[in-house]
């Protein structure tokens, strides 16, 4: 598998903390060339990964990042679009502006949106390219009080994803989505902290709320690394017949086939 990544350029989203980091640096350690984007450097890169400071809610971001790329490396071969959050506060339709709406759209599905544009020219030039899009169980699983917007706006990625896919896999390019429940990441430990505050709770007492409402067969949270290990695997050729899926990595909790 890391023979077929060598040298590639992989560009992740969201590339400096959490999943968006493991991703990076599995990549890194298969050698590819991987450019990160978050709004602020990076405080530990010890891979040395190429970093381009972004705001994916922006949409001039990502003609900014491309254009960057594309002078450096003069190709990109790996897109994954990991940049995504939960921006919304819970307590259902009442308590979600239209401005909440709106940033959980423009951060979770129209920042990948515009990053695939910019990009997928030079890949259908040179006939190959991967695209990894990161969703969320949340988007089949979603949980009114906590995910409203959220789950939405990935659902609507799961569905653009499938449509990408297949426009453009007659020209060399595989997109796939995956689709993490539960991981312990800095973003999910502030989730659970704000549970906990609003509903003046303990931690311990918030966190079981998540997984019970979750409900993970495995009975606890993923780490980093499993999510990496399954995008290092997709965008390798030993992948390279798979496109157009949505792989669960949620320790069982989606609980249709």
């Amino acid at each position: 598998m890391q023979n077929s990544l060598k040298d590639q350029v992989a560009l992740v989203t969201g590339g400096t903390k959490g999943i968006g980091k493991a991703i990076a640096d599995k990549l890194s350690n298969a050698g590819v060339k991987v450019v990160v984007t978050a709004r602020t450097a990076p405080t530990d890169n010890a891979n040395g990964h190429y970093f381009i400071a972004a705001d994916h809610a922006k949409p001039e971001s990502a003609e900014t990042i491309a254009t960057e790329i594309l002078e450096k490396y003069g190709r990109i071969d790996i897109i994954v679009n990991n940049a995504g959050a939960n921006l919304s506060p819970g307590g259902g339709f009442s308590t979600i502006s239209d401005e909440h709406w709106n940033a959980d759209w423009q951060m979770n599905f129209m920042s990948v949106v515009r990053i695939n544009k910019a990009l997928l020219p030079s890949m259908i030039k040179q006939e190959s390219g991967i695209i990894i899009n990161i969703s969320s169980g949340a988007a089949r699983q979603p949980i009114w009080e906590m995910t409203m917007s959220y789950s939405s706006a990935k659902a609507a990625l799961n569905v653009y994803s499938k449509a990408l896919a297949s426009e453009v896999g007659s020209k060399g390019v595989r997109v796939n989505v995956v689709s993490p429940g539960v991981v312990k990441t800095t973003l999910m430990l502030e989730f659970i902290e704000n549970i906990s505050k609003s509903s003046n709770s303990t931690i311990e007492e918030a966190f079981k709320v998540v997984m019970d409402k979750v409900d993970v067969p495995m009975g606890r949270m993923a780490e980093p690394e499993e999510i990496a290990n399954l995008v290092a695997f997709l965008v390798s050729a030993e992948a390279k017949y798979i496109t157009g899926t949505n792989y669960a990595i949620d320790g069982g909790a989606l609980p249709t086939v």
